[in-house]
């Protein structure tokens, strides 16, 4: 039997969160996102190790800090359906705002939150499809107006 070299449900990138506590991390993402547990690994002691989470249609890995392999925030773009409403969830479950929800230049309504374990999370409904000729002309427009 062939071993698949990515595992099933997982995509080519998965992020891979180092965090002084995953349990409280998965525990806050379960009810701002609405993660799921897919595995989870734990030491002899009861220590969990780390949590396999889905998120949507992507996978995310919640792993212990420890020596040698240290805690450190990361930053996450997510795409979900409605960003207004994953943002008022985020920030009413204990993420603290950083961005409420905008219009932005290049097609998406964003906006974004810092976890408990110091990661931000910008999360994004696309509302515009722009060419790429169209994605550079704003772009520019944009830095010429600062």
């Amino acid at each position: 039997m062939t071993v698949a070299p990515v595992p099933e449900g997982y995509a080519t990138l998965t992020p891979y969160l180092v965090v002084p506590d995953p349990l409280a991390l998965f525990a806050f993402l379960t009810a701002a996102l609405g993660a799921s547990e897919v595995r989870r690994t734990s030491l002899p002691d009861g220590t969990v190790f780390n949590i396999e989470a889905r998120i949507g249609g992507s996978m995310v890995m919640l792993v212990q800090g420890r020596p040698g392999h240290l805690a450190r925030s990361a930053a996450l773009y997510v795409y979900v359906p409605d960003v207004d409403a994953a943002y008022a969830q985020a920030v009413a479950t204990g993420g603290v705002s950083t961005m409420a929800p905008q219009d932005q230049f290049y097609g998406d309504r964003g906006a974004g939150f810092r976890d408990p374990a110091g990661n931000d999370w910008w999360l994004a409904t696309r509302i515009e499809n722009l060419s790429s000729e169209e994605l550079a002309r704003r772009a520019a427009a944009r830095l010429s107006a600062r």
